[in-house]
């Protein structure tokens, strides 16, 4: 399922690595972090590399509602709380910076990517959090106000308004600076020892290394299995919707985003754990629900993004782990990916360029609090449930007893096999083991994909790789 970013942006092919190289500085992943990152360096006089496993963008930047916003839902009321005043205001500036930096690289490169500056709201049944929301985020030196009748088709008990907030077409951008990167396409990365780098194409050696790959592969150092999860959600793209003004997030249970770009509106939600959809029904809901709110809009598109989300709710950015001084890292965006790409590529390469950056310390990757414990712990309950689900969990279906179009778990041939039964009966058999921490995959009938519920990795109906940490396909059964 194609975003409308892909459709309306074609990205100019590179070409695999064909010899081993050697440069300054290597990335592995070429979304919106990588490429930014790469070109702040480049930019110094570094020499850069960007490894790729499929085509620019392919990844969460293309499945964006490209957001630029410092407006992260209910944040910054509890953040206050858990973290202090003083750490609250260094997160709300980090993702202020960045939305002028978007404003900043837009006017130098001369970049035309829909950019818009437009408000950003988050709406709630509850007036008196929003309230709460809008004088933290005032503390803050955020320019915010509640607002308790917005105009907004959603029943709500008002809004928290952010002004000045942007969005943007986000492979406009990428595409002109990809153009003035060294850059290879479809070549995956299969082991990373010191500053060496083992891909399907040949060897790249790099005097440092930035992981901008979404989710980390390489479990220790680092143990970012331990510290985070992925979630889906899924995305309609509305035509003869009515117009809204501004960028929406709900803060609620069942809540929604929306975003218009040009004559059309990105409509979202329906979120969930990665690997915990066994009834589907997603888009379904999203469509029934797009046509209760707007009536007589059409779906031109839909697709479903991955996020990866942390305990405290700040990303992950500096260095992979103390035992690897020369490794960096840029995760855990949580559903703000675009607008901490931006953070994360300016505190990276002032890093790389022995400069001090003030957000350093709050998103450092070993930081360590008290209030990540619960968090840690649910992760840990959660690859516990799928090992034990893999191990002990008897199959309640047959092949015979899967609908043409499912997938399911069953014995066959003295052992669990992952089968999926296609409209006109014929079924794909997969090993439902998946290869990075050997959790027990469950079937997504939205995507039609085997899924992690532990880790976030997900396969086709084949068993080929779509989304890591995995880095291999599923053996057919």
């Amino acid at each position: 399922m194609e975003s409308i970013w892909f459709r309306s942006c074609p990205i100019e092919h590179k070409e695999a690595l064909a010899q081993n190289i050697k440069a300054d500085i290597a990335v592995i992943g070429a979304g919106m972090t990588g490429i930014l990152t790469a070109y702040k360096l480049q930019k110094t006089g570094k020499s850069v590399v960007v490894l790729e496993a499929n085509r620019i963008a392919s990844g969460q930047t293309g499945k964006t509602t490209a957001k630029i916003t410092s407006q992260h839902g209910l944040l910054y009321y509890r953040m206050i709380l858990d973290l202090g005043e003083e750490k609250a205001r260094q997160y709300a500036q980090a993702n202020e910076k960045a939305i002028e930096a978007y404003r900043s690289l837009i006017q130098e490169e001369k970049i035309d990517c829909d950019f818009e500056t437009v408000d950003a709201y988050v709406y709630s049944q509850n007036a008196e959090i929003l309230e709460k929301e809008a004088l933290s985020a005032q503390k803050l030196g955020i320019s915010a106000s509640f607002v308790p009748t917005p105009r907004f088709p959603v029943a709500t008990a008002g809004a928290v308004k952010f002004q000045n907030q942007a969005q943007f077409h986000p492979l406009k951008l990428i595409a002109p600076l990809a153009q003035k990167l060294t850059i290879y396409e479809n070549t995956v990365v299969q082991s990373v020892d010191g500053h060496r780098i083992e891909t399907n194409r040949g060897t790249v050696w790099g005097q440092k290394i930035i992981f901008a790959c979404h989710y980390p592969f390489i479990n220790f150092p680092g143990m970012y299995f331990s510290k985070m999860h992925q979630e889906r959600s899924y995305i309609l793209a509305l035509e003869n919707a009515n117009p809204i003004d501004g960028m929406w997030i709900g803060a609620d249970a069942h809540s929604y985003s929306l975003r218009r770009w040009r004559d059309t509106l990105l409509f979202g939600g329906e979120s969930h754990r990665t690997g915990k959809n066994r009834q589907g029904g997603r888009y379904h809901a999203l469509r029934q629900k797009a046509q209760e709110l707007f009536p007589g809009s059409r779906v031109t598109a839909a697709w479903s993004a991955q996020d990866c989300m942390t305990p405290d709710h700040i990303p992950y950015i500096g260095s992979y782990s103390s035992s690897r001084p020369d490794w960096l890292i840029a995760t855990g965006f949580q559903k703000w990916g675009m607008t901490t790409a931006m953070a994360a590529a300016q505190i990276l390469c002032d890093r790389l360029c022995s400069k001090e950056n003030p957000y350093a310390d709050l998103f450092r990757p070993d930081r360590f609090s008290a209030k990540s414990i619960p968090g840690m712990a649910e992760e840990g309950k959660q690859a516990f449930q799928g090992l034990g689900k893999r191990f002990f969990q008897i199959p309640e279906n047959t092949v015979e007893t899967i609908p043409a179009g499912h997938g399911g778990i069953v014995w066959q041939n003295g052992k669990k096999t992952g089968v999926l039964k296609d409209k006109s009966g014929k079924t794909f058999s997969v090993s439902p083991r998946c290869p990075h921490m050997g959790c027990q995959l469950e079937w997504n009938p939205d995507e039609q994909s085997w899924d992690c519920p532990c880790h976030g990795s997900r396969f086709d109906l084949q068993g080929n790789l779509l989304e890591g940490p995995a880095q291999t396909g599923l053996p057919h059964s």
